[in-house]
């Protein structure tokens, strides 16, 4: 301990004004920064924010349209609601804790932050514009990082009511950011899925739907329905429901129009209310997992004064729908135990296909049973006693913490590059899971294989995934393989075995490819680690004349020294998405089935022979 007396006095009370806080802890208000690579990026938490205060003024019944346009990192949205008050724009825009989402009379089912949303935009971008349109009249203020530089008067103006919000995000905090649309248009597409009627303009684009989580459900399968779509609607709940051939359980659940990727106590009342109508429906003593496996379904609800679980709203806490209301539980089993149970009622087609499906799960339930508590017990041990798990200190499915999203586990093959990755890892936070050869093609096979093969068991109890991925204990799943034929054939077969048993790991945006250099180009004074060809003549010309040039031909080739940069500040990930456009079914069955010659000749017709550097 140190000896040196520490003071502590006056001086070391500092208080910060609202916009210092908001800079200083942007975690706090928007979750991570990021650069726009990935879906929760912070830019996406501020487009989202000012999009809320727009979606509120429609569920409130004013406005049929927004407009939304991203040119070089400029944020545009203009919204056909009522506009601000024109002697509160600058309050609303800049002082903390004052917005009109306190009343619940007059957003009595909102989205918003509850008035730090826009301000949290406002310190976070170097330049914001907040201009309303009111009654005949027009008041708009603009700011840099909070500070107003223009405070307009108010004038007369011909534009209909709404209100118009320009941002630029400060690249003091995000760097380097790049806004992409495929995690913009999904964002959209979910606001008018949740909002039917809504019209939504961005840059060209028109999205509009008519039926609701029907039609999000269609956008999202990636297999067949079993059945037409179950859609049922009430007062504040909407609900979609089908089956496929495929294993897993697949969500979508929404609170207030904000999509709850953790859900919440809404969704697993949602989940519970459904197996339990299902089985009283049939009267027949089904387990809930033979019930609920390969189901895809969504949820919205809309209730008083949601409480989330974090700022960024993606897990529902409350348990109540209202003040004077029922339960969030009661509410919905209420509707669900109702509505399905007519539903299956009157159209008996439907009813013969789900019992099918059901009793197809429990017969293949049965026949594994006898194999999985065996199964369960060897990877419990092998885990814990041999060296196939580095376990890390802390795991996402812990109560959730500041820093839990960043649990992540390394999939790699061999001894070496295991090595070399555990030597490297941040052990609070990393672990590493190293395979032993080349897994077994599990396309074609049923789950039982998943118990049989000692690989894949025990990958499936590092996971904790057996019962669904609620259980993960890494958010990320990565895995880490050479970056030549044989790693890309590992790397098929591990994203074969999640698409076929669970592919709620990959839709969950659970699973990445890690990135590692090609090549390391230095000379006595810098070393510069390239990703690419391009990027390797680039560092060529930088650090000539005549530096040292090295290819990594493996993972086990990168010392432990230079693998901390590449798993750590400057960890880069691929995302394993899936989309229905993907035909995943038909896609595996391509490059995993037995059409040998019809792959063969798509490989020759497709053959690049790289040339030796």
């Amino acid at each position: 301990m140190n000896n040196q007396e520490v003071i502590y006095d006056e001086t070391n009370i500092v208080k910060l004004e609202w916009w210092e806080h908001v800079r200083l802890r942007p975690g706090m208000y928007i979750g991570k920064l990021g650069d726009g690579s990935y879906p929760d990026d912070g830019i996406y938490v501020l487009l989202k924010e000012v999009l809320d205060n727009a979606m509120d003024e429609y569920m409130m019944g004013f406005g049929k349209s927004i407009q939304i346009a991203i040119n070089e990192g400029v944020v545009t949205v203009r919204d056909y609601g009522r506009g601000i008050p024109l002697g509160k724009v600058v309050d609303v825009s800049s002082q903390m804790n004052t917005g009109g989402k306190y009343d619940s009379k007059a957003f009595k089912k909102s989205v918003g932050m509850n008035g730090v949303g826009i301000k949290a935009v406002n310190a976070l971008s170097s330049y914001m514009l907040v201009q309303s349109f009111r009654d005949g009249e027009t008041k708009a203020v603009a700011y840099n990082r909070a500070h107003i530089i223009e405070n307009r008067p108010i004038e007369a103006s011909d534009e209909p009511n709404g209100t118009w919000v320009k941002f630029i995000p400060d690249e003091e905090i995000f760097k380097d950011y790049h806004f992409q649309d495929k995690y913009v248009e999904p964002l959209l597409k979910n606001y008018v899925f949740l909002n039917s009627g809504l019209t939504i303009y961005y840059n060209g684009k028109k999205f509009y739907s008519k039926n609701g989580l029907e039609d999000l459900l269609n956008e999202n399968m990636t297999s067949e329905a079993l059945y037409p779509i179950i859609h049922l609607q009430g007062a504040d709940i909407e609900i979609a429901i089908t089956h496929a051939n495929q294993y897993g359980e697949e969500y979508y659940s929404f609170v207030n129009g904000q999509y709850t990727t953790q859900g919440g106590t809404h969704l697993s009342a949602f989940k519970e209310s459904v197996s339990r109508a299902i089985k009283e429906y049939y009267n027949k003593n089904f387990e809930y997992s033979d019930i609920r496996m390969g189901i895809t379904a969504a949820i919205a609800v809309k209730i008083e004064e949601p409480v989330f679980e974090s700022q960024t709203k993606t897990k529902l806490g409350s348990k109540d729908i209202g003040p004077e209301g029922p339960t969030v539980a009661k509410f919905i089993g209420d509707f669900v135990k109702k509505e399905l149970d007519n539903y299956l009622h009157k159209n008996p087609e439907t009813s013969d296909i789900l019992l099918r499906k059901i009793t197809d799960s429990e017969k293949e339930r049965k026949a594994i049973a006898g194999v999985t508590k065996l199964a369960r017990e060897r990877a419990k041990k092998a885990n814990l006693y041999n060296k196939k798990l580095r376990d890390c200190r802390l795991h996402y499915s812990d109560a959730k913490g500041e820093r839990l999203d960043e649990t992540c586990i390394f999939i790699t093959e061999g001894d070496s590059a295991s090595g070399s990755i555990t030597q490297s890892r941040d052990p609070n936070y990393q672990a590493v899971f190293s395979l032993r050869g080349k897994p077994l093609n599990t396309f074609g096979l049923t789950k039982k294989i998943v118990y049989e093969n000692e690989e894949f068991n025990l990958l499936q109890a590092a996971l904790n995934i057996e019962d669904g991925v609620e259980g993960l204990r890494y958010n990320k799943v990565i895995i880490a393989t050479d970056a030549d034929v044989d790693g890309m054939h590992i790397r098929l077969l591990i994203i074969t075995f999640f698409l076929q048993f669970f592919p709620d790991l990959i839709k969950n945006s659970h699973v990445f490819i890690l990135q590692t250099p090609l090549f390391r180009v230095r000379n006595k004074k810098e070393t510069i680690y390239c990703y690419s060809e391009e990027e390797r003549i680039q560092a060529i010309e930088k650090l000539s004349p005549n530096p040292e040039i090295t290819r990594f031909k493996g993972l086990g080739e990168i010392s432990p020294t230079e693998f901390k940069h590449f798993i750590g500040t400057d960890l880069r990930l691929d995302p394993v998405a899936m989309k229905k456009s993907d035909a995943v079914k038909e896609m595996l069955e391509f490059y995993m089935g037995k059409n040998t010659m019809e792959r063969q000749n798509f490989i020759i017709r497709n053959l690049v022979v790289e040339e030796d550097i």
